[in-house]
């Protein structure tokens, strides 16, 4: 099997401070949980903003702080960009973090309901984000919870929205969308395009359930505290972002795969190398 990609989702917009000690809201945290996640083995990195006081922010000024502190310690390190509508609506504040130009942009193909809040994508914000990824060559990192969201990925490649390469995660367990089972897994691994790399995650107590079985299908990983906050959540022992990613490691290679670096999750992905990406950007 291929080297096993391992996407670190180290912060999202809700754990909060008082739920875990372990979740890096500022840029000098977020930062310094990259080079951890990094030196664990990790090569992308899904990074949201926080406001000072810890809410979620899609302000430019603010990622950029971010990415450029995670480009100087850690040049390799993939980054994808949040997109998200589950906090802000309109598309002048989603598409800022894409002006700064991360390798990924998040694009969640759908609406759906969380446990307490909805996360609303209507189809002309999925067309118009995926359309302004396209324009600066940023891959989608496409955000499927439910099975019409990897069909109506078929809609958008129709569309010439979506150009190759594809990269996917998979988020299985989230109350109101699909549970994380191995049917469901499968069912939507056969769905998405040809050719798409996947990745694939449980949300809460079904993390590393779901990790454990990319693991072992040869797919790829997205794993951390935006998804999971325990260890194990029967003694609510709580994790770490590096912890998480270790524990993944050491699955991996019990299976017997290796795990990826930079350059060969480019490689798997189907992306320019580094150099050729700096270059291209310079231009």
């Amino acid at each position: 099997m291929e080297p096993l990609i391992i996407n670190a989702a180290i912060t999202g917009m809700v754990p909060m401070r008082s739920d875990s000690p372990h979740v890096p809201i500022t840029p000098e945290e977020i930062i310094a949980d990259v080079r951890r996640c990094r030196d664990a083995g990790a090569t992308i990195l899904h990074l949201h903003a926080r406001e000072p006081d810890g809410e979620p922010t899609y302000r430019k000024e603010i990622y950029a702080e971010i990415f450029q502190g995670v480009r100087e310690e850690c040049p390799e390190i993939l980054i994808s960009g949040s997109c998200s509508g589950r906090v802000y609506g309109e598309f002048w504040q989603r598409s800022q973090v894409l002006d700064l130009y991360p390798e990924f942009g998040s694009l969640t193909l759908g609406s759906l309901n969380f446990p307490n809040q909805a996360s609303i994508n209507s189809p002309s914000m999925v067309q118009q984000l995926a359309l302004a990824m396209k324009q600066r060559g940023i891959v989608p990192e496409l955000e499927i919870f439910d099975l019409g969201m990897a069909d109506y990925a078929h809609f958008l490649v129709k569309k010439q929205l979506l150009v190759p390469p594809f990269y996917a995660n998979i988020l299985l367990g989230s109350l109101g969308t699909m549970s994380a089972t191995v049917e469901n897994l499968c069912a939507v691994v056969r769905a998405l395009p040809a050719g798409t790399t996947w990745a694939a995650t449980g949300i809460g107590r079904y993390q590393f359930f779901i990790n454990s079985l990319a693991v072992t299908m040869g797919g790829h990983v997205r794993v951390g505290l935006e998804d999971a906050l325990y260890f194990d959540w029967d003694t609510r022992q709580l994790a770490t972002n590096a912890g998480l990613i270790d524990r993944v490691v050491r699955l991996a290679r019990a299976a017997g795969r290796d795990v990826a670096t930079a350059e060969q999750t480019r490689r798997i992905i189907g992306l320019p190398g580094q150099a050729e990406r700096f270059v291209a950007r310079a231009a």
